[in-house]
């Protein structure tokens, strides 16, 4: 199965808009976040030769503005399948509804596809308040893929969760935001060894996960750390 990298901070090209926020097609088909900003992100799709009309369905990680800012613009004229958690914000399901399309409450682990998964809704906390996340998991022959938006509720805990409904599958990829830019050293350091002990193949830290970070997961992973960049397609 393949992952295409539509949005995030570094691209591949100069012709391909880049900024705060992600956006992965997986499998064609299914959007996972959409960015900042929809004209961006339907630059890069149109640039990389994507059409809204390929897409079945969209995953929202969590309603904040970085990882919702091009659904709006992907839903004009298209009704979708939108996947969100229950506890999003009443303002966000009715922006869905009002565009005609569906908004999907997702609060357990959901298969939506062929080898593709939601976490459902995982409970965390950020600036204070309480968040509602979700993560997507791809299942190939390789071991369990998982793309994350910004792992508010820890990404530990998140690969924890998943572990507890997979637990024979080993995990392959993960990759997305880990935020952790605002998390001392030493604590990087313990998540990363951590990936290690629970079986983590390949990492692909991008978004939130923060420049020292990204460096710390490289220096642990060597040649099976993936630099995340807009226009990559990575095969799972």
């Amino acid at each position: 199965m393949q992952v295409k990298i539509l949005f995030d901070k570094a691209a591949l090209s100069k012709n391909l808009h880049t900024g705060w926020g992600v956006s992965f097609l997986i499998d064609n088909r299914i959007l996972f976040d959409t960015g900042e900003r929809g004209s961006w992100l339907i630059n890069n799709m149109q640039h990389l030769g994507i059409g809204i009309d390929e897409l079945e369905g969209v995953v929202i990680s969590h309603d904040h503005w970085d990882h919702t800012g091009g659904l709006q613009e992907i839903l004009k004229g298209k009704k979708l399948k939108v996947f969100g958690c229950p506890n999003f914000s009443r303002d966000f399901k009715k922006r869905v509804e009002d565009s005609g399309s569906d908004f999907i409450s997702v609060d357990k682990l959901t298969k939506i596809s062929d080898d593709l998964y939601l976490t459902g809704e995982i409970s965390g906390f950020y600036a204070g308040t309480s968040i509602a996340e979700q993560a997507v998991i791809i299942k190939t022959p390789r071991g369990i893929s998982v793309l994350t938006g910004c792992s508010h509720p820890g990404i530990v805990k998140i690969l924890k969760v998943i572990k507890n409904e997979f637990p024979e599958e080993k995990f392959y990829l993960v990759a997305g935001g880990f935020h952790l830019i605002e998390q001392d050293e030493r604590l990087i350091r313990l998540i990363a060894e951590e990936f290690k002990k629970m079986g983590v193949s390949k990492v692909g830290p991008t978004h939130c996960t923060g420049r020292e970070a990204e460096e710390i997961f490289k220096d642990k992973y060597k040649d099976d750390f993936i630099s995340i960049n807009v226009g990559q397609t990575l095969e799972l």
